[in-house]
């Protein structure tokens, strides 16, 4: 029996997704509406699989991974929601999840997310697949050996100050605060040897760490 632990606070897409997995006959589903509840049930029960949604008014999906991450850190956690994760993707892997489903998800994707998952396999859609490949393709072309320090996580903070984002707003869509965001922005100028926020767009689109695309 694959035991399921689903955490949303919207009640109707949770008791939605909970009625179509149990419609597997090998799928046990148990469901919380907080992540305080959810790591008080972790914490008493075992799950084979997490579901948790992206963002949650107490602690949104990403640090409850972490929370239950640095306790079973083989834990299997997918980031369920209905918003587009393709800016963030990165930075959902490095938080050690692993993998992400929609919220539109049909009952089939949703199995196949769920058995891909529990044997080791991300589901990718092909949208995003694309976008993978793209940024291996320029992050693959001769740079100075400046850029090849730059982490795709850094690449992704560059696009947004391309966009001419502060820094409130690249923290939101980063999903971390602003303290971080700096100690980040610190690391990437010295890595471009930059003192500034026009400087670093600069040097990274002479090394087409950026490209013309991401100013739009």
């Amino acid at each position: 029996m694959i035991r399921v632990l689903i955490v949303d606070d919207h009640p109707s897409v949770m008791e939605g997704t909970r009625a179509m997995l149990q419609k597997a006959s090998d799928m046990d589903v148990t469901i919380s509406s907080s992540a305080k509840e959810a790591l008080g049930m972790i914490g008493a029960e075992m799950f084979d699989i997490f579901l948790f949604d992206l963002y949650m008014p107490e602690m949104n999906g990403l640090d409850l991974a972490k929370r239950v991450l640095a306790d079973q850190p083989e834990a299997v956690i997918l980031i369920y929601t209905g918003h587009d994760i393709t800016p963030h993707f990165n930075m959902f892997m490095e938080t050690g999840i692993s993998g992400f489903l929609s919220k539109t998800a049909t009952q089939e994707q949703l199995f196949t997310a769920i058995r891909c998952a529990l044997r080791g396999e991300v589901v990718l859609p092909l949208n995003l697949l694309k976008e993978l490949r793209r940024d291996t393709v320029v992050q693959g072309r001769d740079k100075p050996d400046a850029s090849a320090q730059v982490t795709a996580k850094d690449t992704e903070i560059l696009k947004y100050l391309a966009k001419g984002m502060g820094n409130r707003e690249i923290a939101e869509r980063m999903l971390m605060s602003q303290r971080s965001l700096e100690y980040n922005l610190t690391q990437i100028f010295q890595k471009l040897g930059v003192k500034s926020r026009v400087e670093a767009v600069v040097r990274a689109r002479e090394l087409k760490i950026v490209l013309s695309d991401d100013f739009i």
